[in-house]
């Protein structure tokens, strides 16, 4: 017996299903690897980066998303060489998909009953996805960010539905737009109401900065905060023993 269309698993429709102790005997995902390239390059080294979008809410097997990593790897090898590029899978499968097998032999309609008792068992893995969820990123020189553009895109053949190429205006797969990035590892600058600088953390980020959420505990007044002008909160009275 082969295996059924996906258009059979594709859509979100119950509640989701996941390994536990109650439902044992999964068979594991095909998707084992998540990070491939030079995934511990520092976050300086590839300003580049490409995400894939999904513009659909479905399911996404672990098989397919095997196949669209392999994809991906092999045109950036073939493009740019496999030390200048870092493909990152961003959807993890936990979702169970089951089957209620039927029988197709001869006198079949004997040894089973059809609709009754249909619960199916464990047949495989999924990603539930939302509408404009990330699937897959690629960080890579500025030279390779067309390359990384193809290879999401023949990476999209792989998936159900319709998927977005999107350039990123961010550095890498940081948070901060490339021209902030740059000035903020020379230098302070403002983000999100707070000033401070960038400093590297492995492939991310970390906005240190003299003010946080903590500063209410210590009595003082700060956007950054999410405090509200002449509001006193809590921590702030507690402080200052009103």
């Amino acid at each position: 017996m082969g295996r059924r269309p996906w258009k059979c698993s594709r859509y979100c429709k119950n509640k989701p299903y996941i390994k536990s102790r109650y439902c044992r005997g999964v068979p594991e995902g095909k998707l084992k690897i998540f990070d491939v390239g030079k995934k511990r390059v520092t976050c300086d080294v590839f300003p580049a980066c490409v995400h894939l979008l999904s513009l659909e809410k479905e399911q996404i097997s672990s098989e397919s998303l095997e196949a669209a990593r392999i994809s991906a790897n092999k045109h950036m090898i073939n493009s740019v060489g496999k030390d200048n590029f870092h493909i990152r899978m961003r959807l993890h499968p936990f979702n169970i998909i089951r089957i209620n097998k039927m029988l197709t032999c001869a006198g079949a309609d004997r040894l089973q009953t059809g609709m009754r008792g249909a619960y199916g068992k464990p047949y495989g893995l999924c990603a539930r996805v939302k509408i404009n969820q990330v699937i897959m990123s690629i960080r890579t020189s500025l030279k390779g960010e067309d390359a990384a553009c193809t290879a999401l895109r023949k990476a999209k053949f792989k998936f159900p539905g319709r998927q977005l190429v999107y350039v990123s205006r961010n550095w890498g797969f940081t948070p901060f737009p490339k021209e902030l990035f740059q000035q903020g590892r020379t230098e302070e600058v403002e983000w999100r109401g707070a000033t401070g600088r960038i400093v590297g953390d492995g492939v991310g980020t970390k906005f240190i900065s003299g003010k946080g959420v903590r500063l209410s505990k210590q009595g003082i007044w700060h956007k950054s905060s999410g405090d509200i002008k002449g509001k006193w909160n809590d921590a702030m009275r507690l402080n200052r023993n009103l």
